[in-house]
């Protein structure tokens, strides 16, 4: 039995090597040194182990390891967790609506998404989950965290949240918070608009999803009718999406074959650049930006490239920082390996990945406005909007509740003063 152990074992690690290690055979000898250890460990486990064990299970646990040593976005992925990972891209599911990552071992949240009920719950971007259903998520992958959050539309979710004091220079202890949501069918509006004072349109983009393009062609044609002069453009909360509905988006406002955005890795073929076509429908328009903490990958990367191209002023809080690039590599059984191959860079070269040891990465914003977390929360709320049929949206707080948009008043002013400089040299 022992034996026949062993061979199961060195068939495993066979499997192994050759699916999450595909260069290994070409230097077996140094392959070997390395996994000796790893086989050993199974050997014994299998031999020795109080319990019956399961040479997948331990197989599985085994390059889940391996691969959470590399960074907080590598992953591998049991069948289950690959097949829904795939269903993500249709854009509907049962949960609570928020995006998450993991950032030194904690599950964190990017931000809540618009409309859903950890949005209206006031879910903050940079909350630590610590539980869910009594249950530590503690380097819990956020893929598994996210198999507990989401479910059938209609049943309950119970889990706690550690928020950091306002004043980082205090030593007050985080927050900690219990929240019992009911989770709904999460389907995103991606994009909303209006005309505000003196010409100059609004537009709110609450992610990158397959749709946002044509949603926000709509947009700005609408405001164009309506004598729009120059844009503010929110991604304020934008989790980010996909990478095509940047480089898209960003080719609204760039034309001249301009620099989006390019990736480099380790190897030659993960270097690519995107860039801008000929001429861009918008090209003139004035533009200001609104980002935060909550703004993320592809958000950070329009961000960045209206930024470098000094196509718009950026405003608001250094953004999340969550700027490299994972392939989906499809194992054998199943499942499969979540692997960062490259990272996105900016025009001018800055990365915009946060580096975990220094804090930097993100986009630094031209105009910083600091908004107080409570002051952030309460945006959020007023932010979301309440549909009647055959009624006008209204915001889902009362016009004599709202607070300031320190951030969007800014924006005003800054497009105001651009106006003013231009009448004085006419």
């Amino acid at each position: 039995m022992a034996k026949r152990n062993r061979i199961m074992l060195w068939v495993l690690a066979a499997f192994f090597m050759g699916t999450v290690f595909p260069l290994a055979y070409s230097a077996v000898d140094q392959t070997y040194q390395q996994l000796r250890v790893l086989v050993e460990v199974l050997e014994l486990v299998k031999d020795n182990y109080v319990d019956e064990t399961d040479s997948k299970k331990l197989l599985y646990g085994a390059a889940n390891g391996i691969v959470r040593e590399l960074d907080d976005f590598s992953q591998f992925m049991d069948p289950d967790v690959n097949k829904r990972v795939k269903g993500d891209t249709e854009g509907e599911f049962g949960g609570i609506g928020i995006r998450i990552t993991s950032r030194d071992g904690f599950v964190v949240v990017i931000t809540p998404m618009p409309g859903t009920p950890a949005y209206r719950a006031g879910i903050m971007p940079g909350d630590r989950i610590v539980k869910i259903e009594d249950e530590s998520v503690k380097d819990m992958s956020p893929d598994d965290a996210v198999k507990k959050l989401r479910g059938a539309p209609g049943t309950k979710v119970r889990f706690t949240i550690a928020r950091d004091p306002e004043s980082k220079s205090t030593d007050a202890p985080a927050l900690i918070k219990e929240f019992t949501l009911e989770r709904a069918k999460i389907v995103t509006e991606a994009v909303d608009f209006k005309m505000l004072e003196n010409g100059t349109g609004y537009l709110r983009l609450a992610e990158f999803s397959g749709h946002m393009m044509q949603s926000t062609s709509k947009a700005l044609d609408s405001m164009s009718k309506d004598g729009m002069k120059a844009l503010v453009i929110d991604m304020r909360y934008n989790p980010g999406g996909l990478l095509a509905g940047a480089v898209d988006f960003s080719k609204l406002f760039m034309g001249e074959n301009r620099m989006v955005v390019y990736t480099k890795g380790r190897k030659a073929e993960n270097y690519q650049e995107f860039r801008c076509g000929r001429a861009a429908k918008y090209s003139a328009l004035p533009l200001v930006v609104l980002v935060n903490g909550g703004s993320a990958s592809a958000s950070e990367i329009v961000a960045g490239a209206l930024q470098d191209n000094k196509r718009a002023v950026i405003v608001g809080a250094r953004t999340f920082g969550k700027g490299s690039v994972q392939s989906i590599l499809p194992l054998s059984d199943g499942s499969g390996l979540r692997l960062t191959v490259a990272k996105y860079y900016t025009p001018s070269g800055k990365t915009i990945h946060r580096d975990p040891k220094t804090g930097a990465g993100g986009i630094v914003p031209d105009i910083t406005v600091d908004v107080p977390r409570e002051t952030e929360r309460r945006l959020m709320e007023q932010m979301d909007k309440l549909y009647a049929q055959g009624k006008e949206p209204i915001s889902a707080v009362k016009k004599e509740d709202m607070v300031k948009d320190e951030a969007l008043i800014r924006a005003l002013e800054i497009l105001k003063a651009r106006e003013a400089f231009i009448s004085l040299k006419q």
